[in-house]
C-alpha cells in the first residue's frame, strides 16, 4: 500500500482474510482491502467491497467511516452538470445516510460539506435545464425546473438566479402580479443581488411603482412561493 502498488496490496489483503477467517486481522483486511480499491480509482469494486464489510459488520466501531469511504468513492465521479446527475444523487444519498447514523461523527462534519456540494451540482443541472427552456419560448416548463430549485435546494448558491429565472418566465407569459410577487421574494432575502437589480430592471414602471408600494404587502418568505395559487 505505502509503494501505492494497489491492486497487489488488494490481493494481499484478500488472502488475509481467505486464509485466516477467523484471524483478529481479517476484517481489518476487509476494510484496507476496499480502501485499496479506492486508492486505484476502481470506486465500483471499491463500493461492493465496502456494501459486504457493512452487511457483514454493521456495528463495527469504525463503519462510519466505511460509510464515508462509500460517500467518497461516489463523490470523486461527480460528472460536469451537463451530464447525468445519477452518481450525484448516490453521493448526496451516502453522505446524507452517514450524518443520519452518526452525527457526532468525526466524518460527519466533512461530510455536510460535501453534502452541500452535491447538493448545489444538482441544482445547477436544474438550473440548466430551466434555462434551456426558458430560451427555447417553453415557459411552464422552465418554471418548474425553477421552483424544484427553490423548493429543494434552497440553500445553494443557485436560488437568487431561480428566483431571477421565475420573474423572467412569469413576465414572459403576462404574469405580472406573479412577477412582482417573486422579486418582493428575491428583494427580501437576497437584497444586494445582482439578481434582484435584473428582475427590478425587468419590470415596466408601473409594476416597479406597485413592487415599491406594497413591499410590507406580500408574503416575502420563499416557501409562499411554494403555496397552491
Amino acid at each position: 500500500m505505502d509503494a501505492k502498488k494497489f491492486k497487489d496490496a488488494q490481493k494481499r489483503f484478500d488472502d488475509v482474510e481467505r486464509l485466516y477467517p477467523y484471524s483478529q486481522w481479517a476484517t481489518q483486511a476487509q476494510m484496507m482491502g476496499a480502501y485499496a480499491a479506492y486508492q486505484d480509482l476502481r470506486y465500483d469494486e471499491a463500493v461492493l467491497a465496502l456494501d459486504r464489510f457493512i452487511e457483514l459488520h454493521p456495528s463495527n466501531e469504525k463503519i462510519d467511516y466505511v460509510l464515508y469511504l462509500k460517500a467518497l468513492c461516489y463523490y470523486e465521479q461527480l460528472s460536469d452538470v451537463t451530464r447525468d446527475q445519477a452518481m450525484t444523487k448516490q453521493a448526496l444519498d451516502a453522505f446524507s445516510a452517514l450524518i443520519a447514523r452518526y452525527p457526532d461523527s468525526p466524518y460527519a462534519k466533512e461530510a455536510k460539506l460535501k453534502r452541500d456540494l452535491t447538493l448545489d451540482h444538482l441544482a445547477g443541472k436544474e438550473m440548466e435545464i430551466g434555462r434551456y427552456y426558458l430560451t427555447r419560448g417553453e415557459y411552464n416548463a422552465a418554471i418548474n425546473r425553477f421552483i424544484k430549485v427553490i423548493r429543494d435546494y434552497q440553500t445553494t448558491t443557485h436560488t437568487p438566479e431561480a428566483l431571477h429565472r421565475l420573474v423572467e418566465a412569469y413576465i414572459s407569459l403576462g404574469l405580472v402580479d406573479q412577477a412582482i410577487k417573486v422579486a418582493a421574494v428575491l428583494g427580501h432575502n437576497f437584497p444586494g443581488s445582482k439578481w434582484y437589480q435584473d428582475s427590478f430592471d425587468l419590470l415596466d414602471p408601473a409594476a416597479r411603482e406597485k413592487l415599491q408600494e406594497n413591499r410590507g404587502f406580500f408574503d416575502r418568505t420563499i416557501e409562499s412561493l411554494l403555496k397552491p395559487s
